[in-house]
């Protein structure tokens, strides 16, 4: 054999040797990618999922240079109120939604972004939602089974029908109006509505056909669930009506499952930053609802006087409930409520 046939031999071997080593380092890389689920609810051309929930993946897998990547189903797993307990039970492994939905007390403490004049500024208040109710109140207890991910809080809560301005509080009595469940069912129920829980995807044919006089939401939703035409009247309040707190969460031993490395990552664009997003988004959203409402001929106006002095008298009773529920708990509620609307100003 000559040198020279032994050279090429010696050549070939070390490029078969390269090539193996390159593909088993491929075949490393695609192994240590995972892709996780995420099961969304609402419309996919939502604000919160288009401005909020697809950005967020997005910086996700740019930030653990792909190593983790967030699927965002077109099409949930279950129904809203199932959501919570689909992460914790592994069945999705990302999921969000309203604590409201949840009818058991486990979110007792995750009230105090329901209540009436919280604030007006959605990102301010999502904020101080996520640092007061994270930090004073634990929130992380209270979602056993799921690493957290996430909380904010919707613009201001109004009082939308399509039968009457309301001027006083006995205007309430009989409106049959879709609530999201939590504090403002109680609050309407206490005003005389009739209420009804739905999901929000279901309130425009209802609106529609008749089958509810109204809704509460904030205003964006006249917009994202196309209600402007058939609502006319909707009231504000300072500070919101009401609020409704949502999360974000990860089934636990999926997050457990990540390299300390990829969870710094995505907590780097969660917690607070992420409260922000939403808040954000919404403030935007809420003033596209108020302009495409405002141009369908809805009429927007103040709570009057004896409306609001109402209002305030049934939310005091629910805070001082809820804070000696709380307390039963070991935690100081309403300094935690002073402190989330000073925060939110």
């Amino acid at each position: 054999m000559t040198t020279q046939t032994t050279r090429k031999g010696t050549a070939r071997i070390s490029r078969l040797v390269t090539a193996s080593l390159l593909a088993l380092g491929a075949n490393t890389l695609t192994a240590q990618a995972e892709e996780y689920v995420l099961s969304s609810w609402l419309p996919p051309a939502h604000p919160l999922v288009t401005g909020t929930i697809q950005p967020w993946a997005d910086q996700v897998t740019e930030l653990t240079e792909g190593r983790v990547t967030v699927r965002i189903l077109p099409r949930p797993l279950g129904p809203p109120p199932a959501h919570f307990d689909m992460a914790a039970d592994g069945i999705a492994d990302i999921t969000y939604g309203l604590h409201s939905f949840t009818t058991d007390d486990r979110f007792q403490r995750s009230r105090i972004g329901q209540f009436s004049f919280l604030g007006d500024d959605a990102a301010k208040t999502s904020v101080a939602y996520w640092d007061v109710y994270g930090d004073r109140l634990d929130a992380a207890a209270e979602h056993a089974g799921t690493h957290l991910l996430g909380l904010w809080v919707h613009g201001p809560g109004m009082f939308h029908n399509s039968l009457r301005q309301i001027e006083t509080p006995e205007d309430f009595q009989g409106l049959k109006v879709r609530v999201p469940g939590g504090y403002v069912a109680e609050l309407a129920e206490e005003l005389g509505v009739t209420t009804q829980f739905m999901g929000p995807g279901d309130v425009y044919e209802k609106m529609s056909t008749g089958v509810i006089d109204g809704v509460t939401f904030p205003a964006e939703a006249l917009k994202a669930f196309n209600l402007s035409q058939h609502v006319k009247y909707a009231m504000e309040v300072p500070g919101g009506l009401y609020n409704t707190s949502w999360f974000m969460v990860m089934n636990e031993d999926r997050w457990n499952d990540l390299s300390e490395e990829d969870r710094a990552a995505i907590s780097s664009v969660s917690g607070a930053m992420l409260a922000k997003v939403a808040g954000q988004v919404w403030n935007t959203a809420d003033t596209a609802g108020l302009e495409d409402a405002t141009a369908k001929g809805v009429t927007f106006y103040a709570a009057p006087a004896p409306v609001l002095n109402r209002v305030q008298e049934i939310a005091a009773a629910k805070e001082a409930a809820w804070a000696e529920a709380v307390a039963a708990q070991g935690f100081d509620g309403a300094a935690a409520l002073a402190a989330l609307r000073e925060q939110a100003k």
